[in-house]
C-alpha cells in the first residue's frame, strides 16, 4: 500500500519538474529575415542561435 501511494504521489509531482521549450533564432533562406521560434518554420529556414528563454530571443539560457 505504501508503494502505490508512493508511486501515486510521485506520478503527480512529476509534470512540477517539466520546463517551458527553448527558442530558437532562425534565418530565412530566401530572403534573409530572421524569426525566433521553438521549432522550425519550414523547409527553407535555417537555425542561427542557440536557445533562448524569451520569444523575442533576446535572453540566452
Amino acid at each position: 500500500m505504501r508503494l502505490a501511494l508512493l508511486t501515486l504521489l510521485f506520478a503527480l509531482s512529476a509534470p512540477g519538474f517539466a520546463a517551458p521549450a527553448p527558442f530558437y533564432l532562425w534565418q530565412s533562406k530566401l530572403d534573409g529575415g530572421l524569426t525566433c521560434a521553438q521549432t522550425s518554420p519550414g523547409e527553407g529556414w535555417l537555425r542561427l542561435g542557440g536557445s533562448f528563454r524569451d520569444a523575442g530571443c533576446r535572453v540566452p539560457y
